[in-house]
Parts: C-alpha cells; sequence; structure tokens
C-alpha cells in the first residue's frame, strides 16, 4: 500500500530517529473505512513529493485501525496501536499525525488538510 518505507512498531522508529536523527511523523488512520485517511494517503503520503522528501527528513510510523475483517491487523500489532493511541491520541481523531522526537516527545500534530505535498512537508517540519 505504501511504497515509502513505513515503520510500525515505535521502538523500532525511536531507534532508526535516533540513529538518524531524524523526527518520527506518526500517522493514526482507518486504512478502510476513514474517508479524509485515504485522501491523506493518497494526496500526501503517496506522492512521490512527499516519498522522496520524507525518506531523508522523517521516519515515518503508521497506527492503523481498520474496520473490515480482511484488513484486521494481527492482534499483537492491534494492541501496540491501542497503546500508542492511548499515549498519543487519546481524543481518537483520524487521520492524526504526531510528530515526535527521537524519545517520543510531542513536538506538534496536524489532521487532513487539503493542501500540496509541499505545504504538507513546510507544516511538518514547522513542529521541529
Amino acid at each position: 500500500m505504501f511504497a515509502q518505507d513505513w515503520q510500525t512498531d515505535i521502538d523500532k522508529a525511536k531507534e532508526l530517529a535516533a540513529d538518524e536523527g531524524l523526527p518520527i511523523v506518526l500517522v493514526f488512520q482507518g486504512s478502510d473505512w476513514c474517508a479524509p485517511c485515504i485522501k491523506l494517503d493518497k494526496e500526501i503520503w503517496s506522492t512521490d513529493e512527499f516519498k522522496e522528501y520524507s525518506k531523508d527528513h522523517f521516519v515515518m510510523l503508521k497506527a492503523d485501525f481498520p474496520r473490515k475483517k480482511q484488513n484486521a491487523l494481527e492482534a499483537s500489532q492491534k494492541e501496540h496501536n491501542e497503546k500508542l493511541a492511548e499515549t498519543y491520541n487519546r481524543n481518537g481523531y483520524f487521520p492524526y499525525v504526531v510528530v515526535l522526537d527521537k524519545d517520543g516527545k510531542e513536538l506538534g500534530s496536524t489532521g487532513y488538510q487539503h493542501v500540496k505535498p509541499s505545504e504538507y512537508i513546510a507544516l511538518l517540519e514547522s513542529f521541529k
């Protein structure tokens, strides 16, 4: 679904962020039911412009909450995502994008915005 290297484990993401000196972009999404999430994927995450930029500037971490049975996550991944939501997305917003430092400290957050990839990148960068 995603061409870039999306992490699904916060510990692995923190490790990469520390090694590479990059912030983590944590994305809460409902890939099979949340229309704004699907738009955000299509208009931002899946664009060549974003993929090209993000690979050198962000560690991308995905917490997906699919609802359809055929898209169900493994129990361990589901539990991991729910723990992430308890920490970073207590209000249950979807999509919800949180920029974290290498230690998992929140730097800023946003959601779906109907903007160009370059504008979304600038927004994410502004949190650093």
